[in-house]
């Protein structure tokens, strides 16, 4: 039985790289039609599709009585994305990552700034409702401020490239008709494949070889709801979306921590222990830390970078089992 479920989950990424091919097509279509920075793009449209997974996964799992797997599965997620995904897309593009430093800045900011005061909340071993709601609170000052974000950087790195006269709304929306319908198959593939084909044939996989929920959750069950940002971060930069890629990653890591565990609360209290967050929330902090500087220096993210982060993640896993096992 154990050779099925590796054979399902074999099938599954091969369907998953199709799928996130179509993905990409539809959010750089979108994004090309109204105007939208590659990087807010990632940030906003792709990020919330692809941390689709991990929303369903750690919800249902919070519901179910499994705080350690909706917990592990946001805060893996986040680290799996800034080792694997980045780590990964920055080793197979075709050339140097170009990094769009100015919304970076801001966005990088954020981020770390949630990270911080995720890991303050958490420190009892308990994420309540009010918690919750203040994550989902956070979440809308976090679109309020890439929608400023978009208006001040609606040009490129040189001030060129404005966006043309606006164009009559019925043509606007036969050119996004096309986009729309790749982006939302690619969306429903992802999901699907993910939950019903990654995500489960690695729980009967774990289950088989009986390793503890708190593993579980931040490597087996966050690597395969991540699996949407790997494949979608890979055919990006090989499509030459690099800036797409980098903005999927940041919007995926915001969303983690504020949609996420925010709503993952709101559905029941989530009680770990203080060892568990000591341990996951610190980290996350480090390895998100060390891919933003990477993305930094230099506004570049090249092969040496992209090792760096994979094998920080490594350090993760040996940790993890160490720690946990």
């Amino acid at each position: 039985m154990i050779f099925i479920y590796f054979a399902v989950m074999i099938v599954s990424f091969f369907i998953l790289f199709k799928c996130a091919d179509l993905f990409v097509t539809g959010a750089c279509g979108i994004s090309d039609v109204l105007h939208i920075p590659k990087i807010i793009t990632g940030m906003v449209f792709v990020g919330l599709a692809t941390t689709a997974p991990e929303f369903g996964v750690s919800v249902i799992s919070s519901f179910l009585g499994h705080p350690e797997y909706a917990l592990g599965n946001a805060i893996g997620s986040v680290i799996a994305d800034d080792g694997i995904a980045i780590g990964l897309a920055a080793i197979l593009a075709p050339a140097v990552i170009i990094i769009n430093c100015r919304v970076l800045r801001i966005a990088g900011l954020f981020l770390l700034g949630i990270d911080y005061i995720a890991y303050f909340l958490a420190r009892n071993g308990t994420i309540g409702r009010l918690e919750g709601g203040f994550f989902l609170f956070l979440l809308i000052v976090y679109f309020v401020l890439l929608y400023r974000t978009r208006i001040f950087f609606s040009d490129d790195q040189n001030g060129n490239n404005k966006c043309p006269a606006e164009q009559p709304s019925l043509l606007k929306w036969q050119q996004l008709k096309k986009p729309i319908i790749l982006f939302m198959t690619g969306i429903i593939g992802v999901v699907v494949v993910s939950r019903f084909g990654v995500v489960w044939a690695a729980l009967h996989i774990t289950e088989y070889f009986h390793v503890p929920e708190i593993i579980v959750g931040s490597t087996v069950i966050a690597i395969g709801t991540s699996l949407p940002e790997v494949s979608t971060c890979i055919t990006a930069v090989l499509k030459g979306e690099g800036e797409l890629a980098v903005g999927d990653i940041i919007g995926a890591d915001v969303l983690n921590i504020l949609w996420i565990i925010g709503v993952s609360a709101l559905v029941k209290p989530i009680h770990v222990r203080v060892e568990t967050i000591n341990f996951l929330f610190p980290f996350m902090i480090l390895m998100v830390t060390v891919m933003l500087l990477s993305m930094r220096l230099g506004c570049r993210l090249g092969k040496i970078k992209g090792l760096i982060l994979i094998l920080l993640y490594c350090v993760f896993l040996y940790l993890t089992l160490g720690f946990f096992a």
